[in-house]
């Protein structure tokens, strides 16, 4: 019996939610629907400009972590914040939320990491994070007794970009594997595939990772084709495992020769797209560390897709495993 069912590692960040128009985008210079990085002066210039916003713990896998709780999973997690009041309300909200977090603050150097997402009338999220404290998240963070007790350890691409975050991903790796566990990423966002297209795809081809997730734009980014059928046939042949999100179209897992088609769950209105593809992980590892099948695991990922788009936040207001025993599904 392992301590956790999934440990995710990732840049920790308090995300600030704020509804806008498509024009305070243009006349702000933000890119639409993408992850800009920031630095701390342009950070506080958005957060002035900003309207009324929600302020909660985020960062990718940070949310794929709460939504694995969330189903009543055991999840733990990785990543930097600073001994300051947003790095107080990212570690009391992820505790809160059931996830074991233990890593020390940053003490007397850069702030918590912040990034201010702009949701359009479409749904759209455009986020603008300054990374601040992530950047400090480095190997001697890992415990690696944590790493050794997950089931399956879960990083978020974005990390790539903080220098020695790499180096404690790749620890994070060999200790994984050398307990017999399983290493899973997700390529995060077309913008941070194509920085680091070269070495995502090695750590799939290497078997460093098991598991990938990624949504079709980003599939199609990694290697650099329109043809989606392509893209498909090529990442089943990189790594052992793949989940691909399509949106409205539902997901795609890929497992060899094997291909599972998911349909999504009906959503009345798209409220707001924040922290999709990282609930659609939360339910399928959930799924996946609990034994179920790729299908069972996939439609679980899907259910948590559709409710966290039906809100404000990346973070559902409600219970998954209620919401999944009610669809049928636990």
């Amino acid at each position: 019996m392992t301590q956790y069912d999934v440990l995710t590692v990732g840049n920790a960040i308090v995300d600030i939610i704020s509804r806008c128009e498509d024009g305070f985008l243009a006349d702000n210079a933000i890119v639409k629907g993408a992850m800009n990085l920031i630095d701390a002066g342009r950070a506080e210039s958005l957060y002035a400009l900003m309207g009324p916003a929600v302020e909660a713990s985020g960062g990718s896998a940070g949310n794929t972590a709460a939504g694995i709780a969330n189903f009543g999973g055991r999840a733990a997690y990785f990543g930097k914040v600073a001994e300051d009041a947003l790095g107080e309300i990212f570690r009391h909200d992820i505790s809160a939320q059931g996830v074991h977090y233990g890593v020390s603050p940053l003490v007397g150097s850069a702030p918590t990491a912040r990034s201010m997402i702009f949701v359009t009338p479409d749904g759209e999220r455009s986020m603008n994070t300054y990374l601040g404290a992530c950047v400090e998240f480095g190997p001697e963070d890992v415990d690696p007794a944590v790493v050794a007790e997950a089931r399956v350890t879960y990083f978020e691409g974005y990390l790539w970009d903080p220098p020695r975050a790499k180096d404690a991903i790749l620890e994070c790796a060999r200790i994984a594997h050398e307990n017999g566990r399983e290493v899973s990423m997700t390529l995060s966002d077309s913008f941070c595939v194509d920085r680091y297209r070269g070495e995502f795809l090695d750590l799939m081809r290497s078997g460093t990772v098991d598991i990938v997730f990624a949504n079709k734009q980003e599939v199609l980014a990694l290697y650099e084709t329109e043809d989606f059928e392509a893209a498909l046939t090529q990442i089943a042949q990189d790594c052992r495992l793949a989940a691909v999100t399509m949106s409205e179209e539902g997901a795609v897992i890929l497992r060899g020769g094997e291909r599972i088609p998911v349909a999504a769950f009906p959503v009345p209105e798209v409220v707001d797209t924040t922290g999709a593809g990282d609930l659609f992980a939360s339910g399928f590892l959930f799924g996946y560390t609990q034994g179920r099948t790729l299908e069972e695991s996939a439609r679980l990922g899907c259910l948590a897709a559709s409710i966290v788009i039906s809100q404000i936040g990346p973070r559902p207001l409600g219970s998954l495993q209620k919401a999944a025993a009610e669809a049928g599904l636990l």
